[in-house]
């Protein structure tokens, strides 16, 4: 049955209609909560309150919502915050919304520094300073850079960083250009997807210069795995996060490049997604 567009639905008959027109159930949830002003955590606020009514107003907003989610819009962009590594960002439009399989890199580049009592870190491509910001929480010792080569981006990052009260360094820049260093880890997210690859149709939302890298998908990182052995310090680490199927291809690259150690990481799915390699001693 169509609800009646002049009563209120209860809360529960939200979600349903919502999961009925294809929504995910925690994407539902999550835009319910935001259209409530209630915290992203408290989805068991809502199961206590399944029967409690909508207003007219909460009711439209929601489905305002639900209809930008189905064309494929982030629900991080839609509720402007997203959480990574327990760090609540500001996320919108100009940078990359943060993957949960993303923590499989810092918990690598917190593994690559743990030995360092202040460890010197450049996180390139920073989008929403996700890494750079849940390297500096975890390790407040650390003398964190992060670099983006869009202004747009920097402004977010630096806006987290601020909110956080994390002494980050953001540089305008385009990858190790202008960097200096030495560093002991340079940890990155590219992007890494091919230019003809048809899952950028599904991410029209997202800033298309933080998506595709060429032809196949590893021009910048090309570029990186170039440019890191003059700014790494002797023993120090660069780790990157590729493709699903790109871990041969980068191990590759390092190798070249000289690198040592080089291995590979998997994500929650079990996928080596991750890839990295040492400066020789």
């Amino acid at each position: 049955m169509i609800p009646n567009p002049t009563t209120p639905q209860t809360v529960a008959q939200a979600l349903a209609q919502a999961q009925a027109q294809g929504l995910a159930r925690i994407d539902a949830q999550l835009l319910l909560l935001h259209t409530l002003g209630r915290p992203h955590g408290d989805r068991a606020w809502l199961l206590v309150h399944d029967t409690d009514p909508l207003g007219l107003a909460a009711q439209e907003g929601f489905e305002r919502l639900c209809r930008r989610r189905a064309a494929g819009e982030p629900v991080a962009y839609l509720t402007g915050t997203k959480e990574f590594y327990g760090l609540p960002l500001q996320v919108d439009a100009r940078v990359l919304d943060p993957r949960p399989d993303t923590e499989t890199l810092v918990d690598w580049a917190l593994e690559a520094i743990a030995p360092l009592p202040a460890p010197r870190v450049v996180d390139l491509g920073t989008g929403s300073g996700a890494i750079a910001l849940a390297l500096q929480r975890q390790r407040p010792t650390a003398q964190v850079t992060a670099v983006d080569a869009s202004a747009d981006a920097l402004e977010v990052a630096r806006g987290n960083a601020q909110r956080l009260g994390l002494p980050v360094q953001m540089r305008h820049g385009h990858w190790l250009d202008g960097i200096e260093g030495p560093f002991d880890l340079i940890v990155s997210n590219p992007p890494y997807i091919a230019e003809g690859d048809p899952h950028l149709a599904a991410l029209t939302h997202e800033p298309a210069q933080a998506l595709a890298s060429g032809a196949d998908g590893l021009d910048d990182i090309r570029t990186i795995v170039q440019q890191a052995p003059a700014r790494l310090a002797a023993g120090g680490w660069l780790l990157l996060e590729h493709g699903w199927d790109q871990a041969e291809a980068v191990q590759a690259l390092l190798s070249a490049a000289g690198f040592a150690q080089v291995q590979s990481r998997a994500d929650l799915a079990g996928v080596a997604r991750c890839t990295g390699g040492m400066r020789p001693l």
